[in-house]
């Protein structure tokens, strides 16, 4: 597919969360990477545990830039960290996409992971997030697990492995039924320590992160588009 004919000085910068995962890390810029074939060169911002932060990065660059936050629910880092950062940074010429999810764009994503963690039709689902003080974000990952719950015909409840309830073994425990599996889907983009939390929760398997599906490709260079 041919890139995106944005401005020829548009700046496009990726702004995640961050991990001290190496592995997490690497799956991010594997994410970017992926987008930037599409796109033209794209930049990555971290709004914890590491850096460059947003405000670092649009610091250094007086170009019009689009932050595109690769958050599955806008919460607290969606909806005050970055738009401080771009305050912070006291640059104008920066626009601010909706955040990657949740969109019904992702549940093909998260079929296919479920299926690679061996989950077949008739085991159970919980959606398995890490969880969020903030009510719109839990909001969000429920609404995603109702777009889930519509692919699959049946319902999928949420677990939360942070702030939030009910907690993931909570929500194993409710679901749980004699003769039946149950499968956590990893309501997640990249590895690291919540992951690591979600695969020994106890399920009978855990799906991986939703890394480089192609959905999620697609959605973020849908997210860039959106920005003119």
């Amino acid at each position: 597919m041919a890139a995106l004919s944005g401005g020829p000085a548009e700046r496009r910068v990726l702004v995640a969360h961050g991990t001290r995962s190496n592995t997490g890390i690497a799956t991010v810029r594997a994410i970017a990477d992926a987008v930037a074939l599409r796109t033209g060169p794209v930049e990555v911002a971290f709004v914890d545990v590491r850096g460059p932060s947003p405000s670092d990065l649009l610091r250094g660059d007086d170009r019009p830039t689009v932050l595109v936050p690769a958050f599955l629910a806008a919460g607290y880092h969606v909806r005050t960290d970055v738009p401080r950062h771009v305050a912070v940074s006291g640059r104008t010429a920066v626009s601010v996409t909706a955040a990657l999810g949740p969109d019904r764009a992702l549940v093909g994503a998260l079929l296919r992971r479920l299926r690679e963690a061996g989950w077949r039709p008739g085991d159970d689902v919980v959606l398995g997030a890490t969880g969020s003080s903030d009510p719109d974000a839990r909001a969000d990952v429920r609404a995603m697990a109702r777009h889930l719950a519509d692919a699959l015909g049946r319902p999928v409840p949420v677990g939360f492995l942070a702030a939030g309830t009910p907690t993931v073994a909570d929500a194993l425990a409710a679901t749980r039924v004699p003769g039946r599996r149950v499968f956590l889907a990893a309501y997640q983009l990249a590895e690291g320590l919540f992951h690591t939390r979600l695969v020994e929760a106890g399920a009978d398997g855990a799906a991986a992160p939703l890394g480089t599906a192609p959905e999620v490709i697609d959605l973020l260079v849908e997210r860039f588009a959106q920005s003119r």
